[in-house]
């Protein structure tokens, strides 16, 4: 079984509640990644969800997440036609420590119009991208493979960029396909965009994620980019895509983040 996998296993509690262990696998100086606690409330909705395509999903991070224990319970707010939507709520210690929102839409809505007026982000080849190092308690990018496009990686290095941008390739260490939780992991995992500007100093904790699934990818491996433009009374916002090889958008997402700098 693939670590990802393993670590993303519920253990149903009955009455819409559901046990999971939070992983130390995923996590960024020792807090659990809030895409891969995202991927475990999205796969607790999936299993009360008559629905399954493009979800919608957005999530508040009320307080620190660690690794061990916690409690997933899921209510269904409303159902029609095309859409189910539900809440999710992750506990630790009987604290609620996450609140999710979740629209999934059925898989005859129709896609009638199929127009992108921007594309997957210009990357310079994967061998000239530089690799995100695999530092202790950064355990994220033990198991995710990230290559930064040289023109946005010079914050690891103390040279700082104009924009705050962070752009490169994703896939799995260990291979894997992408499918629908790995992309809810995958698209928070890019480092901050605040870094190419503000360096390694820079604190970015989420107050809250939303993560819009278009399409599974096709590929393994994933163009990502992360784009903020405004930091503003200690709070930032930052836009993600990610893209497969062949052009494919496959998710986007809108984060709202505190910025703190040491």
């Amino acid at each position: 079984m693939h670590i990802f996998d393993r670590d993303m296993q519920l253990t149903d509690a009955g009455a819409s509640r559901f046990t999971a262990i939070v992983s130390d696998n995923w996590s960024v100086n020792g807090t659990p990644n809030g895409g891969y606690l995202m991927a475990l409330l999205a796969s607790a909705m999936l299993r009360k969800s008559d629905k399954h395509q493009t979800p919608t999903i957005t999530a508040n991070y009320i307080a620190r997440c660690v690794p061990g224990g916690a409690e997933i319970a899921v209510s269904e707010i409303a159902r029609s036609r095309q859409f189910t939507r539900f809440e999710a709520r992750l506990f630790q210690d009987g604290k609620e420590k996450i609140r999710a929102f979740g629209t999934f839409v059925s898989g005859d809505n129709g896609c009638s119009v199929h127009r992108y007026e921007t594309g997957a982000p210009a990357l310079a080849p994967v061998e000239a991208c530089v690799a995100m190092p695999a530092m202790p308690k950064y355990t994220l990018f033990h198991n995710l493979d990230l290559r930064l496009d040289p023109a946005c990686a010079g914050w690891m290095s103390g040279r700082l960029a104009e924009v705050s941008e962070n752009k490169g390739y994703f896939r799995f260490s260990a291979a894997r396909p992408v499918d629908l939780p790995a992309l809810f992991l995958i698209i928070d995992a890019m480092p901050p965009a605040a870094l190419a500007t503000q360096g390694m100093a820079a604190w970015v904790p989420t107050i809250e994620l939303s993560v819009n699934v278009r399409n599974i990818p096709r590929t393994d491996r994933l163009t990502c980019s992360l784009r903020t433009r405004f930091i503003t009374c200690g709070l930032l916002e930052a836009d993600g895509e990610v893209w497969d090889e062949e052009g494919n958008l496959a998710a986007i997402s809108r984060q709202i983040a505190q910025f703190r700098k040491d």
